[in-house]
């Protein structure tokens, strides 16, 4: 199946969400890490080597030290890129936004009081910026919850970005760090079990399309849901590396309400979960 593996990582190449974060203060630094526990790839773009090192160190998988403009050169946007503008002043955001609004994006935030914002939209206007680009424009960033610390501020950033996210109603890309496990794996001929959720019904946590790896030593890398339904998933992907033909297996998984309670979860409902062995 070294051939399925191969089609796996041409055809989701890229595909996880990425985050690309303009500024490296300590709101930036904050939604770096939330990003990254979330699943986001992220990219940050900071022209004060000091502060582009503490990105480096929060986690960020690319830092690009440079003027904003030419970091934003080096971004193509795309149907799964979501910016953030949180530079360290009212000029920097303008700069980035001007870029910005030529390329693909799935969310664009920036931050800033009403005030601010207003103004700056009104120029991005007078230059020429549609009003439709402007209207869809998260500014003042974040769902108002309130936020005032910086990793509160950052909550609400990377909510409102989930949210933008998950509309879509279907999870399909890899991770990635499921993307790298592939590629290291073609390289080293270590044996994966990809599972898949195929189908979906009742309160079940994750959707069709929310993909785990099961690496050969049981370690996993993604969540179907975790509780007994994955750990049932994890026994079945070790019969199929133990197997010398079977490939492919479908499980039906169901999960009564009071299971759910007895297992310390707050979802029953019933999964269909393809596994292939990779």
């Amino acid at each position: 199946m070294r051939e399925k593996l191969e089609q796996y990582i041409q055809a989701f190449a890229g595909s996880a969400p990425q985050l690309v974060i303009c500024g490296g203060g300590y709101v930036a630094i904050a939604v770096v890490k939330i990003g990254k526990m979330t699943g986001f790839s992220v990219t940050v773009l900071e022209d004060r080597p000091l502060y582009a090192d503490y990105a480096r160190a929060a986690g960020a998988d690319t830092v690009i030290c440079d003027t904003f403009e030419n970091g934003l050169a080096q971004v193509a946007g795309g149907k799964n890129t979501f910016f953030v503008v949180v530079t360290r002043g009212h000029r920097y955001d303008k700069e980035c936004l001007e870029q910005i609004c030529e390329k693909p994006a799935a969310y664009v935030g920036m931050i800033g009081s009403r005030r601010r914002v207003a103004l700056l939209k009104e120029q991005l206007f007078g230059q020429g910026i549609s009003k439709e680009w402007l209207d869809v424009l998260h500014a003042p960033i974040g769902l108002d919850i309130g936020a005032e610390t910086p990793e509160e501020i950052a909550v609400a950033i990377m909510a409102e970005i989930i949210a933008e996210k998950n509309k879509s109603g279907s999870t399909t890309a890899f991770s990635v760090e499921q993307q790298e496990a592939m590629r290291c794996a073609l390289q080293s001929g270590e044996r994966l079990v990809l599972a898949t959720i195929t189908a979906r019904e009742g309160s079940a946590p994750r959707r069709v399309g929310t993909k785990m790896i099961i690496r050969d030593d049981g370690t996993c890398i993604g969540t179907i849901g975790g509780g007994c339904m994955e750990a049932q998933v994890q026994q079945e992907a070790r019969s199929l590396f133990r197997s010398g033909g079977e490939r492919k297996k479908t499980l039906q998984l169901t999960l009564r309400a009071d299971e759910a309670e007895e297992e310390g979860m707050v979802c029953g409902g019933a999964l269909e979960i393809l596994l292939e062995r990779l």
